[in-house]
């Protein structure tokens, strides 16, 4: 895992256990697993399962996946042509 993506996951899940901070980790990563319907072995968990469940906790269902959001277009008409290039930002 490279130092970022390590940083990344410490800053998500420092205010999520902080919500049960009697958990140990394990317990903590079995919470997580559960939540995002992850029904492998913990041991085949991934840490992009990880951090995208602790970055779209307490979000809404229907919102934007973080990282997408900032192609994120209300009107289908007006992504596609952005997209093909004929509208610019």
């Amino acid at each position: 895992m490279r130092s970022h993506r390590l940083r990344e996951l410490l800053e998500l899940l420092e205010p999520y256990w902080k919500q049960d901070p009697e958990l140990n980790l394990i317990q903590v990563l079995q919470k997580i697993a559960a939540e995002a319907g992850f029904e492998q072995p913990l041991a085949e968990l991934t840490d992009e399962v990880v951090i995208y469940h602790l970055k779209m906790h307490g979000k809404d269902k229907d919102a934007p996946i973080p990282g997408i959001q900032k192609d994120y277009e209300d009107d289908f008409k007006t992504a596609l042509l952005k997209a093909r290039g004929i509208l610019k930002d």
